[in-house]
């Protein structure tokens, strides 16, 4: 069978696009919050859409309930295979069905639980993080048809936004049925909704509980205060230890690097700061290239603080505090390497400041990711380049599913793409998404399954060949339709 061309690929997916935007208004209406309960009946209904939908676009799916490592009842998963050959290549397309809570709808402009066209993007919870992904596959599910040259596996989880804590156990569980050459996690983002890219690179996550107590109790801050500094500030006093003066995270053993395969252009500082809301007066910290400080330099943020409120406050010194950091490290660095010696370091920078108690530490949960395609013409970490655009990137971020999928499946190589922007808002208020995009990405993801090579070798060879031609067709392809 002749492949399609380009135009035949672009008419079918343009002519399916009003299906993939009600599927996406259809997604968002759920309200799949895995917050809100990952075992509950909203949540298995959400696997269940998403199970009939890839259904209806010829995969056999399933929906399964996971279990955590204690046993408990997990999150409601999808999972389902569509076999062409045995002989053919097979490829797991990964995204995930929950999504982020909505604390304050009176924030969005739109209703968060409505899809709402607002020139060329969508709005609504999930449209981006991760409808789009679901979207994506489905379309180019869709749009192949009889044209399918490769056997598909399909995972589509239940609690991503939950930090995944059943997923080992699942993988662990049902390897059989995520055995696959090669692995398209669409839960990723772009340059820009205009600029596409696969992203080369990951940082790690772990998160450190750090304890400060200086009192037994409270005490009078008019009679004690001056020699006794209250906890919230010893606190206070350590994050800010931290840092060098530049801005530059600055913790002995906490590894930095360069974006990998070298940096082939720079973020705009005026776009990050109006895609972010960052206020005029703020000086962006650290130092060297935006895209290393935002990809593979490593970061912490205090996501939680335990202080009284000002309402209702008064004149104590307040004895004890705890406070959670996220660390965020560099690629190449394991997160349990870096919170290990986290302690020590932070006991020789608090020379400077007041003795203050004990200091404890979380587990890491997720590990960096960082993998490349052969041959390292498509991407990598030792020079190769993607050819779509400005090709590749990093995230500052990850999810279980880089981790658990690197070390369980270690021969499996790894596509992060997706359908997020800048101007996604994912995890924010008005969560959106750009169509236009989420056409193209259909339509690139569609372009990496329909060749296969004209000899016939043995399965091995043959399957080697497949997988470059999967790789030669994404990166030709996202060249013919986005620039």
């Amino acid at each position: 069978m002749t492949a399609l061309g380009p135009e035949e690929i672009r008419t079918r997916v343009e002519s399916d696009f009003n299906r993939i935007v009600d599927v996406l208004n259809q997604k968002i209406a759920l309200q799949s919050i895995s917050a809100k309960g990952i075992t509950a009946d909203h949540m298995k209904r959400s696997a269940q859409f998403v199970a009939d939908l890839l259904r209806e676009v010829g995969v056999d799916t399933k929906v399964v309930q996971s279990h955590n490592p204690d046993g408990t009842p997990g999150a409601w998963e999808v999972i389902g295979s569509k076999n062409v050959s045995e002989d053919a290549p097979t490829v797991l397309l990964y995204a995930h069905h929950d999504v982020q809570p909505v604390p304050d709808p009176s924030v969005w402009n739109t209703d968060p639980f409505v899809g709402t066209e607002i020139d060329t993007r969508l709005y609504g919870r999930g449209a981006a993080d991760d409808g789009g992904g679901i979207a994506i596959h489905s379309g180019a599910l869709k749009a192949l048809e009889d044209d399918l040259k490769v056997n598909i596996k399909v995972f589509i989880e239940g609690e991503e936004e939950m930090g995944s804590p059943s997923f080992i156990p699942f993988i662990e569980e049902h390897r059989d049925e995520f055995a696959s050459d090669v692995i398209i996690v669409a839960d990723s983002g772009n340059w820009s909704a205009e600029i596409p890219s696969l992203t080369t690179s990951l940082r790690g996550n772990t998160d450190i509980d750090v304890h400060v107590k200086a009192l037994e109790h409270p005490v009078h801050s008019g009679q004690y205060g001056g020699p006794i500094l209250d906890a919230n500030t010893l606190a206070a006093m350590l994050i800010s230890s931290m840092y060098d003066a530049n801005g530059d995270l600055a913790v002995p053993g906490v590894a930095s690097e360069e974006p990998v395969g070298g940096l082939q252009r720079d973020m705009d500082e005026a776009t990050v700061r109006a895609d972010a809301g960052i206020v005029e007066s703020y000086r962006l910290a650290g130092t060297g290239s935006l895209a290393a400080r935002l990809w593979t330099k490593p970061s912490v943020t205090v996501i939680g603080f335990d202080a009284h409120p000002v309402e209702g406050s008064f004149n104590v010194i307040s004895p004890e505090t705890t406070f959670r950091l996220s660390l965020r490290t560099a690629p190449n660095q394991r997160p349990e390497e870096a919170q290990e010696r986290w302690p020590s370091s932070w006991w020789s920078m608090r020379r400077s400041v007041p003795k203050c108690g004990s200091t404890s530490s979380t587990t890491a949960w997720a590990g960096p990711w960082i993998r490349t395609l052969r041959p390292p013409r498509t991407h990598g970490r030792h020079g190769g380049s993607v050819r779509c655009g400005s090709g590749q990137q990093g995230r500052g971020w990850l999810h279980p599913v880089h981790s658990g999928i690197a070390a369980h499946l270690p021969k499996a190589q790894v596509l992060v793409t997706g359908p997020e922007d800048p101007k996604a808002n994912a995890h924010s208020p008005n969560e959106s998404i750009s169509l236009p995009a989420l056409k193209n990405n259909v339509i690139t993801e569609r372009c990496c399954w329909i060749s296969s090579p004209s000899k016939k070798p043995c399965k091995a060879c043959r399957n080697r060949i497949k997988l470059s031609v999967i790789r030669f067709r994404l990166e030709r392809m996202t060249e013919s339709f986005f620039i």
